[in-house]
């Protein structure tokens, strides 16, 4: 590993929606988000850029920004998100939220056991993928040390 600066962790992702209201309204009634900062699009003025935060003060770590494109549903591929995924605290928790993104409309998948996390998967009002991730077992469940082997992803089929 090279010498690099460090870095505090994730500050925040900037995401593009076709209907700022429809994305408010997705954060603040399904996710129980705040709207932190209504703002426009620095580079691009007159774009709406709007930030929601899990915290009422917004502080870094806890935001997720759009910009609003009415005209700008797009197809996955290089140089785009596949999907973003927010931390919980255990299985118990993580079966409220499902139950709790059902009863506002949310389509949301069954609980997956992905190893290391088990998670949920469901979208916002744009097709943008979220997941919802336990915190544990966690990725040292195969090895000592997370990251020290290579695993063969065709082993075993």
């Amino acid at each position: 590993m090279t010498d690099t600066p460090p870095t505090t962790g994730l500050h925040h992702v900037t995401n593009i929606c076709t209907d700022m209201e429809a994305t408010r309204e997705f954060y603040e009634e399904a996710l129980g988000w705040h709207t932190v900062k209504r703002t426009q699009n620095y580079d691009d003025p007159g774009t709406l850029h709007y930030y929601f935060s899990s915290t009422p003060e917004g502080e870094p770590g806890t935001n997720v920004t759009y910009f609003e494109y009415p005209n700008s549903r797009g197809q996955p591929g290089p140089g785009a998100s596949h999907h973003f995924a927010f931390g919980v605290e255990d299985r118990e928790t993580l079966e409220e939220w499902r139950e709790h993104l059902m009863d506002h409309g949310v389509r949301v998948s069954t609980v997956k056991d992905r190893t290391y996390f088990r998670s949920i998967y469901f979208s916002d009002p744009d097709g943008l993928v979220f997941e919802f991730a336990t915190q544990g077992p966690g990725f040292g469940v195969d090895e000592d040390r997370p990251g020290s082997e290579e695993i063969d992803p065709f082993e075993n089929r």
